[in-house]
């Protein structure tokens, strides 16, 4: 020990040590991950890491007391001063890379471990923190040496303690002991057997090959009784069959006198058990032991000697990537203190961030477009949403009036943009095809069939049924429109985080670093709201569009309902005898008069319910509604564009949709019908073709004209709406509208977007920091690049 500290010091090693200490400071001040090499202690509680460090020191400062090892990590910065007679202890600030004054006293020190441990807990409510404390100790019997001792393995937490307090020890130290330059100090009680080791698993996990690791064996004079002769001693002290070939492990042990003694006695102390292990070993075991294979193994001082070897060895061999990492580091400081300077510069100069506020909202409008244009970038499967999703996310859930599942074509693929929107329209289809016409009462058909009567006139039970159609289709129909429209804005809404990540993603991949409009927060939330109103907007519009054309095609004036009638000359042949009486001879007996006594005329018999019971729209038995698809990657384009083309009427015989509309009618409350020679016959199944009640055919009637209004409505004017009325405002007026809303004032309002009350200060703050940073870091360059010259 004091020949140790008596050597003359290497100005090259020294030079290197106070090198790695100062950038070891600044990484812990700034939070910079910089490969420096360092020893990391770690082992159970007790098993002597505490008495270790305190040796290393070469003095007691009660560190046991404090428990240290068992809330923050400590980096003890060992630095051996020959002028240091008296050991000076400095702590670095919590958040800076300033070192406070000098102490001598070792309960002070102590005290200073203690109440930074609770106050930081106390702040972040927890058992332990991952924050390390930093102390510098200059001594002159210290070897130059730095060591971060790390909370101990626990196998149950204290009393008090929250449960997971031993696994989240268990996981900060894997965390302090992973990086690669790192050394582990791994240390055991000699009184542990390998194979029953508690923690030798853990440190397997970090280093399987053992390659960084140190292995100590502690209180190592707690064994040396029970050796007897040299082939025991040999066995134990090889290891073998545990840790492996190359690794030997050092067997240390330190005075147990834990009374308050001087320093110099203190180090007289663990001198002497290191004389006293070795002497036992030599006398008190039979044949003693190979001392040439293990002797250098043995007793502190050898594994102060090899630590502090070791990591200077290491140290020499960081020293270039170090320094390239350095003149990284401050290049890119550099760089951050220009952008900074350009900020605050920009505070004060409106026209410059008129432009730059200008050229990234005309950037994100351009990638919205693209988008709904179709794009791959960036990836559907992390951005882009199912149908399932889309319907959750929104809100919205599951179409009005509809009991059956809706799943469109593509529902189970993760789609964004102009691919989802056109999604979103076919299962709109879907869903409006899945809505029949609901059954009316007689009362309903009274009423409009007897008013209309009244008033004299040849087409009595068209219109009846015509009115019933019209009636149908605004209460049913208008609030599929209004969720189509709400699910589309959806999907343009969720456009806006995807147009940011592909505008990040374009400019990183081109290293554009000018127009950088990071950090202005107002800024970015006042470009999310514009974008936000005016997807609202167009959702209003759109609205009022599609229910104009609702209000259209539904209106007593359209033709939509009586298109057949022209068509085919003025069929619906079975009302001609109806239409063509007069005013005065029109009387119809339309109630149900099975209620109050037998049926007597065959014509007023009301349509079987095939069920017992009602159905209500888009629950048919067993009815099955072909609605048109999108093309599927699974479907050739052939198949389903036939499919739309057949489904919708719009084949070479021009009957498709009325034998649609057919097989729609099949499962109401009417009694079967079939088509023939133009005209509707009605009867009953087991009976024949006979003729029908005015009520069943007024409903029939109102079931072609609700397919007839549907079919225009959703094939001639919703689809093309919605796509001109969403999709052509988004490419061609979204940076007009955004622009509008937020250029077109004055300075001092735009100017609120990104200058709050204080944001000169904070950004000032910034900078300041980023100049004590940089003037660290360029200081830990130039000191590097001297300790390169002297390699």
């Amino acid at each position: 020990m004091q020949s140790h500290s008596k050597d003359p010091i290497n100005a090259e090693s020294r030079s290197r040590f106070e090198a790695y200490n100062r950038l070891q400071a600044a990484a812990v001040a700034f939070g910079e991950k910089l490969p420096i090499p360092e020893i990391v202690a770690i082992g159970g509680q007790s098993d002597g890491k505490s008495s270790l460090l305190e040796a290393l020191l070469g003095f007691r400062f009660n560190v046991r007391e404090v428990e240290m090892g068992t809330r923050r990590p400590l980096i003890l910065q060992m630095v051996h001063d020959l002028s240091a007679l008296e050991p000076r202890c400095r702590f670095q600030d919590e958040d800076s890379e300033e070192y406070g004054g000098p102490m001598v006293s070792a309960t002070a020190v102590a005290d200073v471990i203690r109440s930074r441990t609770e106050a930081l807990l106390k702040k972040t409510k927890t058992a332990v923190s991952p924050k390390p404390i930093v102390m510098r100790a200059e001594y002159a019997h210290c070897p130059n040496l730095t060591i971060i001792d790390t909370p101990g393995f626990v196998l149950k937490a204290k009393k008090g303690e929250p449960e997971t307090t031993p696994d989240e020890i268990l996981s900060m130290v894997k965390s302090l002991a992973s990086p690669p330059h790192r050394i582990l100090l791994f240390l055991q009680q000699s009184s542990v057997e390998w194979c029953s080791s508690l923690w030798l698993d853990a440190v397997r996990e970090i280093d399987s090959s053992f390659r960084r690791t140190i292995v100590v064996v502690s209180k190592f004079d707690n064994r040396l009784k029970e050796f007897s002769d040299r082939g025991e001693v040999d066995r134990y002290l090889s290891a073998s069959g545990y840790l492996g070939e190359n690794t030997r492990p050092y067997f240390v042990a330190l005075p147990k006198d834990r009374s308050t003694v001087s320093n110099d006695e203190f180090r007289r102390q663990i001198s002497q058990v290191d004389t006293e292990v070795i002497r036992h070993l030599r006398e008190g075991v039979k044949g003693g032991f190979d001392e040439e294979k293990f002797r250098s193994y043995i007793g502190f001082g050898s594994l102060r000697d090899f630590l502090e070897s070791e990591l200077q060895k290491r140290y020499k061999e960081a020293a270039p990537a170090t320094l390239a990492l350095l003149e990284q580091r401050c290049s890119e400081v550099t760089d951050d203190m220009l952008r900074m300077e350009m900020k605050i510069q920009a505070t004060s100069d409106v026209a410059h961030l008129r432009k730059a506020a200008m050229l990234y909202t005309a950037s994100i409008s351009n990638h919205v477009g693209a988008l709904i244009d179709g794009a791959a970038n960036p990836a559907p499967e992390q951005w882009g949403k199912t149908t399932e999703e889309e319907r959750g996310e929104s809100g919205i859930g599951s179409w009005p009036g509809v009991s059956v599942d809706i799943k469109p074509p593509n529902a189970v693929l993760k789609l964004y943009g102009g691919a989802a929107f056109e999604r979103v329209i076919h299962e709109f289809r879907c869903a409006a095809y899945s809505i029949e016409c609901p059954p009316v009462s007689r009362e309903k058909v009274a009423n409009i069939l007897l008013a209309h009567a009244g008033r004299g006139g040849g087409r009595g039970v068209t219109e009846a049924s015509a009115e019933i159609a019209r009636t149908a289709a605004r209460s049913w129909l208008a609030p599929l429109l209004d969720t189509a429209c709400d699910r589309l804005a959806f999907v343009l809404g969720s456009l806006f985080e995807i147009a940011l990540e592909r505008n990040l993603n374009q400019n990183s991949e081109y290293e554009k670093k000018t127009e950088n409009m990071d950090g202005y927060v107002g800024f970015h939330a006042a470009v999310r709201n514009c974008y936000s109103r005016f997807v609202k907007n167009l959702a209003k519009q759109c609205k009022q569009l599609v229910r104009h054309h609702l209000d259209s095609v539904t209106s007593p004036y359209s033709m939509a309902c009586y298109e057949n009638d022209y068509h085919q000359g003025g069929a619906f042949g079975s009302y001609n005898k109806f239409n063509q009486a007069s005013g005065n001879s029109f009387c119809f007996e339309l109630s149900d008069t099975s209620r109050d006594e037998p049926m007597k005329d065959q014509e007023n018999i009301p349509p079987e319910n095939n069920n017992g019971q009602e159905t209500t729209p888009g629950k048919g038995g067993e009815s099955h509604i072909t609605v048109p698809e999108t093309p599927s990657p699974d479907q050739p384009c052939e198949i389903v564009y036939g499919l739309v083309k057949k489904e919708i009427g719009n084949g070479p015989d021009g009957v498709g949709a009325r034998k649609r509309m057919a097989r729609m009618v099949g499962n109401r409350n009417i009694e079967p019908f079939r088509v023939q020679n133009g005209g509707l016959m009605f009867g009953n199944a087991d009976n024949g073709m006979k003729s029908s009640s005015a009520y069943s055919e007024i409903c029939s009637s109102a079931a072609q004209h609700f397919a007839r209004i549907r079919e225009v409505l959703v094939e001639r004017s919703v689809t093309s709406t919605l796509n001109s009325g969403f999709l052509t405002p988004c490419r061609d007026r979204l940076v007009v509208a955004l622009g509008l809303d937020l250029f077109a004032v004055n300075d001092d309002k735009f100017m609120d977007m990104f200058v709050a009350p204080g944001a000169i200060d904070v950004l000032q703050n910034e900078r300041q920091q980023l100049q004590k940073r940089q003037k660290i870091l360029q200081s830990c360059l130039t000191e590097f690049k001297t300790v390169a010259r002297s390699l």
